[in-house]
């Protein structure tokens, strides 16, 4: 089973979610119902299903409705869908302010009344626009305040807070949010206040803790916040991604891996078994006999590596071909540029794909692969435009090339044109009837769209459809695992993993397998102990499975196992084959970091496994 493509689409034969497979594929798509929650949100919400489907792990929520962007409320929560303006009038009484009793109750009462008193005149200023005077209120609010009024205190604080965030003075709101959350530790206003204003200064971290301890707090039912957690998330990976990624060491991926890729292709010349006359005068056939002397060849060198699984050298031999500009300059440069997308070094592939491109006479099937990838890897660097183009040149130069339909439908499915996602595959079918894959793939297609449109006539037609795909293809591991996805979404979980046993029984050693039925039984039995035992199996397997360490990364974030949460997502990183998924990874990994210190901080933890 292809354990990644060109181009990362949900359909591709079980592709590991978020496992940065795919040389040039972008981020995995969730999949049907999912709601369009954001995936870091699996390193932060917890106690929720996990459930696989459309080739990504996601979060479950049918209920949820997409609302406008909100916030606002009191001390102990926010409104979810507008954000309050206003100051308010009294705190969360979560911590009680009730009368005070003794012989110095009544002048304390008149200590509070002046403050109220102030907060209120404060408040009528704020509403009017007339910040400066609220904020002189506030401050005599605050400094008429019996100390031991918490909630009381941390109000004026909060409200004078809200008066500064008006005039956008950061560092101010900053220091009042914190006066009221020492006051009042879970005050849901003044923590989301104060991370604004971590925003607004630049300080990402604090104002990622901030945000996390609100997100915990409101249940994740808030988008307000949750816009903001996706947010800054997404700086924080991108920052720590662009430096991490310029700075990284090459790594090749496991022969598993690269194996997978190069099937995905029918008409690529590169990946095609040397030809007798192509071998050197040190080969032997079976029967001893020697070949033929050919010359001496960087690039058959190269092609030899590949037949013994020496990846390490290809890049080298290929650049030699290359250097002399010798007869197989343009196979060389193509599969020299392959390596490169494979250990995740797209700066340095896209010149030797340019080039072949360029080679008006150099055999079609090389540029029409090389426009493949290319536009693979802009689609993974999230530049659809310039994807679309390089496709549709392969398709215009080339077109009776049915790895070209095979890889755009895989676009189109990441693009939501279904249809002509379809168009593709069908042509792609047309052109090699034999094709399972392009059939299998067909089918999710159709499926993901009767299932986006809640359409239960069309939701069986591509059940039955896959029933004929497997029966047709009994020896298609990618038609088994993508049904399976299909038997998840519609809860058929015994169904779905006895196609995950399927996959495994013709190809034990794909790793993502094992990851996807592990996900399967904490769905289908909770049964986290097996869960794990399955995608401890495909790291055991394959040690450079990106898919699996993530996977487990985010299982431990939802057993409460921060620290070995956060090491497995440091190894996912460090495994990552472009700078988009590291950034996602930095992400989840920075969420669980997150979530780690708001424990410490506020003693907040969500509902664990």
């Amino acid at each position: 089973m292809a354990a990644s493509k060109p181009v990362e689409a949900a359909v591709v034969a079980a592709a590991a979610p978020g496992s940065g497979s795919g040389v040039g594929g972008g981020g995995a798509t969730a999949g049907p119902g999912t709601g369009g929650l954001p995936r870091w949100q699996l390193a932060l919400a917890v106690g929720a299903p996990l459930l696989l489907g459309a080739g990504a792990m996601y979060l479950w929520s049918r209920q949820r409705r997409r609302r406008e962007a909100g916030g606002g409320g009191d001390a102990g929560g926010l409104k979810r869908n507008s954000e309050r303006k206003t100051p308010e009038g009294r705190a969360s009484p979560a911590l009680g302010s009730g009368h005070p009793e003794g012989p110095g109750a009544h002048l304390e009462m008149n200590s509070l009344d002046r403050a109220q008193a102030a907060k209120n005149k404060g408040n009528k200023y704020f509403k009017a626009g007339k910040y400066e005077q609220a904020i002189q209120c506030y401050t005599e609010a605050i400094s008429l305040c019996p100390t031991e009024k918490n909630v009381d205190l941390s109000t004026f604080y909060q409200n004078r807070a809200a008066a500064f965030e008006q005039l956008q003075k950061w560092k101010e709101v900053a220091q009042d949010c914190t006066k009221a959350v020492e006051l009042n530790p879970k005050y849901v206003k003044a923590l989301f206040r104060r991370a604004k204003a971590h925003e607004k200064l630049d300080n990402k971290k604090e104002c990622l803790e901030d945000v996390t301890a609100v997100c915990i707090l409101e249940g994740f039912q808030n988008q307000q916040s949750m816009l903001l957690a996706d947010k800054v998330l997404k700086l924080l990976g991108k920052e720590k991604a662009k430096e991490k990624y310029k700075n990284r060491e090459p790594l090749m991926p496991s022969p598993q891996f690269i194996k997978s890729y190069f099937s995905s292709f029918t008409d690529d010349i590169i990946s095609q078994p040397m030809l007798k006359g192509e071998k050197s005068d040190e080969d032997k056939d079976k029967e001893g006999e020697a070949l033929e002397v050919k010359e001496n060849s960087g690039y058959l060198k190269a092609k030899q590596y590949m037949e013994e699984e020496n990846y390490d050298k290809i890049i080298s031999e290929c650049s030699k071909e290359i250097d002399a500009q010798g007869k197989y300059m343009a196979e060389a440069l193509l599969l020299r540029a392959t390596f490169y997308l494979l250990i995740g070094n797209a700066n340095a592939a896209k010149p030797d794909l340019d080039k072949v491109i360029s080679l008006k006479d150099a055999n079609v099937k090389l540029r029409a692969n090389a426009l493949i990838k290319r536009g693979s890897m802009y689609m993974q660097q999230q530049q659809p435009l310039l994807s679309t183009q390089d496709f549709n040149m392969a398709a215009d130069i080339d077109p009776q090339n049915a790895d070209v339909y095979h890889h755009r439908g895989q676009l189109k499915i990441l693009l939501d044109q279904v249809e002509e996602a379809v168009a593709d595959f069908d042509e792609c079918i047309r052109l090699r009837p034999e094709s399972a894959l392009a059939q299998a793939q067909k089918c999710f297609a159709l499926y993901r769209q009767a299932y986006t449109g809640n359409n239960s006539s069309q939701i069986q037609a591509a059940m039955k459809g896959f029933e004929e795909v497997i029966k047709k293809f009994p020896k298609c591991a990618e038609g088994y695992a993508l049904y399976a996805q299909a038997l998840t979404d519609q809860q058929q979980f015994g169904k779905a993993d006895e196609m995950y046993d399927k996959c495994i029984d013709l190809e034990p050693d794909n790793a993502t397998t094992y990851v996807h039925k592990g996900l399967l039984q904490l769905q289908w039995k909770q049964d986290l102990d097996r869960g794990l035992e399955l995608i401890s199996k495909a790291i055991e397997i394959d040690n450079k499975c990106d898919f699996a360490y993530e996977t487990m990364g985010t299982i431990e974030v939802q057993r409460g196992n921060m620290e070995k949460a956060i090491d497995m997502f440091n190894k996912a990183i460090n495994l990552a084959k472009s700078e988009m998924e590291m950034a996602h990874l930095y992400s989840l990994c920075d969420a669980a970091h997150a979530q780690t210190e708001v424990a410490k901080k506020y003693g907040l933890k969500p509902p664990t496994l």
